[in-house]
């Protein structure tokens, strides 16, 4: 099958359709917060092609907000990659989970879904796929979310960065790009661990405000991510793994070797004696 019948394949598929009206709902808050970080960028002087390059490259609207301001106030370069860093940590987070869904692809495949994967994209995928195991219908369905959500985010973003000079501060758009954050960030918000993961990071970002260029950034997100990996742990001793007796001559089952590496069950096989 050649790349262009597979696409079109991939196009006419039920879940992409389904996929692309799962985003519809979120995609007016990207959209807000794509044209707002548009502006922001020129507004702090970078050149228009620099804009656009880095919406196209980049493509991570928290990282490109949160070094912004950095690069503007001239915050040195280890600075601005450290905090770009810590800001996109969430993402190795959600490549291991990708990994459970998309490990049987070539590697060209997982660059790919690497680069358009987001924050919302993985929450709705997460909740039409809830078991870690490669179905038919999840590759169309990632790329129905994906290309709504980058469509979402770019077109605005590219018409923020021609029009930043058009458009007065006085409309306040960094408001509206506070607001499309908070949607965003709400849409995550699915459990006791990331509730308390926020609470923490609001809290240590409000505490350390008074750090210079912008650093209470990466103090809210390392005590946001201590926080998280401090639940997990108490969580995992809370609940003690399973015991599983696995026959001597058989193979365990890819759901079930899954649990293992997760620390959920713990394997014993029987033994064989002449």
């Amino acid at each position: 099958m050649s790349r262009r019948d597979l696409v079109g394949r991939t196009l006419r598929h039920p879940s992409f359709r389904m996929a692309a009206t799962d985003m519809v709902g979120t995609a007016v808050g990207i959209g807000a917060w794509g044209l707002v970080t548009g502006v922001v960028m020129v507004k702090s002087g970078l050149p228009i092609g620099m804009a656009v390059f880095m919406s196209l490259v980049v493509y991570a609207g928290s990282a490109q907000l949160a070094v912004i301001p950095l690069m503007a106030a001239g915050a040195p370069l280890w600075v601005v990659w450290l905090t770009a860093s810590c800001v996109n940590l969430r993402f190795v987070i959600f490549s291991s989970m990708w990994r459970s869904y998309f490990a049987h692809l070539p590697v060209r495949q997982r660059l790919a879904v690497g680069y358009f994967s987001g924050d919302v994209i993985y929450v709705a995928f997460m909740k039409r796929f809830p078991e870690p195991r490669p179905q038919p219908e999840q590759l169309p369905y990632f790329w129905g979310a994906a290309a709504t959500n980058w469509l979402a985010w770019q077109v605005p973003s590219i018409a923020g960065i021609f029009l930043a000079n058009a458009v007065p501060l006085s409309w306040g758009l960094g408001f509206a790009g506070v607001l499309a954050l908070l949607g965003v960030l709400l849409s995550l918000l699915f459990d006791r661990a990331t509730w308390l993961a926020t609470g923490v990071a609001a809290t240590a970002a409000i505490a350390a405000f008074a750090l210079p260029l912008k650093l209470n950034i990466l103090v809210a997100l390392a005590a946001a991510v201590a926080a998280g990996l401090l639940m997990e742990a108490v969580d995992r001793r809370r609940h003690k793994p399973e015991l599983l007796l696995v026959p001597a001559d058989s193979v365990m089952p890819p759901e079930e070797r899954e649990h293992v590496e997760a620390g959920d069950i713990v394997p014993l096989r029987e033994e064989r004696h002449p």
